[in-house]
């Protein structure tokens, strides 16, 4: 896919202003969106984002334009996954309701700034070392695991993400006791404190960096094209802030999503590796009579087959557990 510079400047300019628009006017004061208005900002962005597919598809052709949906569904759905833990970060730091908005503002650009790098940074490997897929591969292979052995020890209460610099940020820097809105750091009698807001921010910051990690071995193995990367995250990342307030409880029903990301990740993972052997012909080697790349049609129809079927038995769970749930305030006294 030839992708000429200005069509590169022309969409970070389109996509920054969206975004600063977003931030910079929509987000200007911090507040708790209303359900219009995050139900219509977040169609807005889906709808731009499928334009968008449409639109590579009329230049570039129907290839393209499948290997942009197959990421952009799977980051879309690795966000929301972030987004839950956000969820769960801003219960546990007490973050007020109307501070929320600014606190996940500055999350999602974290992680996009976080993406950004290891994006560039996963090209110049694919396009120096073809070795790098056999290490993609195995780190998604691994998470897909470890998302399953997380989902095994889940509990009904979770604890808020926890990472040697957020302990040593608590530890060493003298904080208020009290949010003082946005505000990241106050002065009081002379001296410089944190405020939660900062902690907060960190916390969400980590977290970003975390699931950078696993998001951009995901999408090089659905696409090798750094433009469809980029965008494919931009539009994953659009409309979180908005989705955070419009799901609000309708995250935690959503009991399944690790153990549906983990079945794409493994996908994914195991399609790395068969395009690995098939780059170093060791598919022809070891006699496979038949070729090891999978095609992206396939790849998309196993990503919305298995993120359908996640989604659809995550609500059934959920419905027959609370149609099930013993009553509050019930005695079993005889």
């Amino acid at each position: 896919m030839d992708v000429h510079g200005y069509a590169w400047a022309a969409t970070i300019a389109i996509m920054v202003a969206i975004l600063g628009f977003d931030i910079f006017v929509i987000g200007r004061r911090p507040h708790e969106p209303s359900m219009k208005e995050a139900g219509i900002a977040i169609g807005v962005f889906v709808g731009l984002a499928v334009v968008f597919g449409l639109g590579v598809w009329g230049v570039a052709g129907p290839r393209y334009a499948g290997e942009f949906f197959a990421g952009w569904l799977t980051e879309y759905s690795l966000s929301i996954d972030n987004l839950f833990i956000f969820l769960i970060i801003m219960a546990k730091l007490k973050v007020p309701r109307e501070l929320q908005q600014f606190a996940l503002l500055v999350g999602i650009v974290l992680a996009l700034i976080f993406r950004g790098v290891f994006i560039a940074v996963g090209a110049a490997a694919i396009d120096r070392f073809s070795w790098v897929f056999f290490i993609f591969g195995a780190f998604l292979l691994y998470t897909a695991v470890r998302l399953v052995v997380e989902y095994r020890k889940h509990d009904d209460e979770e604890d808020a993400p926890d990472n040697p610099l957020l302990r040593l940020v608590r530890r060493r820097l003298p904080s208020t006791d009290d949010f003082e809105g946005p505000h990241l750091t106050v002065r009081r009698d002379g001296k410089r404190l944190i405020t939660p807001m900062f902690i907060v921010i960190v916390a969400l910051g980590s977290t970003d960096l975390l699931f950078a990690l696993d998001s951009i071995p995901a999408i090089y193995g659905l696409t090798q094209e750094p433009y469809l990367v980029f965008t494919a995250n931009v539009f994953a990342l659009m409309g979180l802030r908005q989705l955070y307030f419009l799901l609000g409880g309708l995250l935690r029903k959503l009991v399944y999503l690790s153990l549906g990301l983990s079945v794409v990740l493994a996908f994914i993972g195991v399609k790395l590796v068969f395009h690995a052997l098939h780059e170093y012909h060791l598919d022809e080697r070891l006699g496979i009579p038949f070729s090891l790349e999978i095609p992206i049609w396939l790849s998309l129809a196993v990503i919305i087959v298995t993120l359908t079927v996640t989604a659809v038995a995550s609500l059934v769970k959920s419905r027959w557990d609370e149609d099930h749930a013993e009553p509050t305030g019930t005695s079993s006294a005889a």
